[in-house]
């Protein structure tokens, strides 16, 4: 099956991130002051506005065609200069500098699905940490009755109208093994023209390793990092019991 991230130009219309992320980054990377690295940029939707904002941003990602999406869209908005896109892993990047902010937003560090990977990323993250720098991330919060609402069943995610007049619909199925805590998705995109009738599917295919919020706080600090601020929401809500997502501000021990 194929890798769902070769599709970026598809990705890039039906993932619009979560409510406020883009502004919440960007105000985090204004108060770091210096240079930030987005890990799993994917197709620039965060570190497009960040170098917008006369940011110096590098970005990292393993996709090319995630990469290449994204440098079409800076040379469009005018801001190439101002971001560096480079092919790469964050469980094993090398970059010779370090930045006053390393964020790896929308979820991507769940894509590590191994603990032994975890460590390996954490580990090359506060390699690059600046002194007094920051590493912001943010995660899904496990829930039991998200669970068992979606496992092995056929979920509509979105619709978005094209130019052409047809309709991009993207459908997941996932299914979970709460031994490994693994969700397995299965991506499907159709495309269909005014009369309903599906022009286009592709079938992809992506695994994430959801975490707990203790386990998280425990793997930071197993790596030299320490959770100095975690909110519920990206309005900077406090998490507490009924946040479906975990954000947190980290700094080196």
């Amino acid at each position: 099956m194929s890798n769902m991230y070769q599709w970026a130009d598809y990705y890039d219309l039906m993932q619009r991130g979560l409510a406020g992320d883009v502004e919440f980054y960007l105000e985090e990377a204004k108060q770091a002051g210096g240079k930030v690295l987005d890990l799993a940029c994917g197709t620039g939707r965060i570190a497009i506005p960040l170098a917008q904002a006369g940011i110096e941003v590098t970005g990292i990602d393993l996709s090319r065609e995630m990469l290449a999406k994204a440098q079409e869209k800076a040379d469009a908005q005018g801001v190439s200069a101002g971001l560096k896109l480079l092919q790469g892993d964050m469980r094993s990047f090398e970059l010779g500098e370090t930045f006053s902010l390393i964020m790896i937003p929308f979820r991507s560090f769940l894509h590590l699905l191994h603990v032994q990977e975890q460590m390996k990323a954490l580990a090359c993250i506060r390699k690059h940490l600046a002194p007094g720098g920051k590493l912001v991330m943010n995660v899904f919060v496990p829930k039991i009755n998200h669970f068992y609402e979606e496992n092995e069943k056929m979920s509509l995610r979105g619709t978005q109208m094209l130019p052409s007049g047809e309709e991009l619909s993207m459908w997941d199925y996932t299914r979970y093994d709460h031994f490994q805590q693994l969700c397995e998705v299965t991506r499907i995109y159709e495309r269909t023209d005014a009369n309903g009738v599906v022009t286009e599917r592709l079938k992809g295919r992506f695994v994430l390793r959801y975490i707990y919020p203790s386990e998280f706080h425990h793997l930071l600090r197993l790596n030299g990092l320490k959770v100095t601020k975690r909110y519920g929401t990206f309005a900077r809500a406090p998490f507490d019991a009924s946040s479906t997502e975990l954000i947190v501000v980290c700094e080196s021990v």
